[in-house]
């Protein structure tokens, strides 16, 4: 029987609904979210991705602003954008969209932002207090991972969990979550012996590469939950970092690409927002 269906636009969609919610409370008591986005240059995806934080905010009563710098701004211009928004008490949330264009430096952007408007939850300062249990703002993607399991109730506590990816972003915060949550939790990278064994053990599998189809279904551990957070274009086709059509007759529950966490992410993102306005208020 094929996997069960982690339906991402479907979780996606009650969580916006319950997030209209926390907005028109926000509003009750004199306060309008605000998300600002800098977008610099004019890469495709990135301009897809914020159209879609833009139409996200639109939908849920959330105001946002999208600041353009051409792809030439110097990191001078970027930086001094970045301390405006920070010192501006009606901006809520941050994010600088990423991957900045040329020779713009990413981690000195990113260590600037305010941690209490950083909703992509990148600065030292989050990670450091999700690292110690400490309420944080926690980066979109594993929140979203997280949000979706505890949505089909797949348990955690006791179970193996093996993250394939290492990044600050998905895979390092996503074993935290995790181990949170009382998995017995495995990291795997481009130096682990034997990958495939590592995955074969997984009740919970995260896939967390950017290497297209490369989680093959003969790497999955029959009934495991599957989490692929890869999104690659093969021939004009979005597709994740797991051999989908072969993994779902294996795996007892799956997430597609598209469809899945990506769709949780801005809803993480919208989430984080709020979590930011709230505590603006105490």
């Amino acid at each position: 029987m094929p996997a069960e269906l982690i339906d991402g636009k479907l979780v996606s969609a009650l969580w916006l609904d319950k997030l209209a919610e926390r907005v028109r409370s926000l509003e009750a008591r004199g306060v309008r979210p605000h998300l600002a986005v800098v977008l610099v240059g004019e890469d495709e995806a990135s301009q897809i991705y914020v159209r879609n934080k833009e139409r996200a905010c639109e939908r849920i009563g959330i105001a946002s602003t999208v600041i353009r710098l051409p792809a030439d701004a110097g990191q001078q211009a970027l930086e001094d954008r970045v301390r405006a928004l920070n010192a501006d008490p009606a901006v809520h949330g941050i994010l600088v969209q990423l991957p900045l264009p040329g020779p713009l430096q990413e981690e000195p952007i990113l260590a600037l932002i305010d941690p209490d408007k950083d909703v992509d939850g990148f600065h030292a300062v989050n990670m450091g207090r999700l690292f110690g249990g400490m309420p944080a703002l926690v980066p979109c993607t594993p929140k979203g991972c997280m949000a979706l399991l505890e949505h089909y109730g797949i348990p955690l506590s006791g179970k193996e969990a093996v993250v394939v990816g290492r990044s600050n972003i998905v895979g390092k915060p996503m074993a935290v979550l995790l181990t949170q949550a009382n998995a017995t939790v495995t990291v795997c990278h481009s130096r682990t012996r034997d990958l495939a064994a590592h995955c074969r053990r997984a009740d919970i599998l995260v896939a967390a590469i950017g290497r297209p189809r490369f989680i093959t279904a003969d790497m999955i551990k029959p009934g495991a939950t599957v989490i692929d957070v890869g999104i690659n274009r093969v021939d004009g086709k979005v597709v994740g970092d797991v051999d989908f059509d072969a993994a779902r007759e294996v795996a007892g529950a799956i997430t597609p690409v598209p469809g899945g966490v990506g769709r949780m992410t801005i809803a993480m993102l919208l989430s984080n927002t709020l979590d930011a306005a709230e505590r603006s208020l105490s």
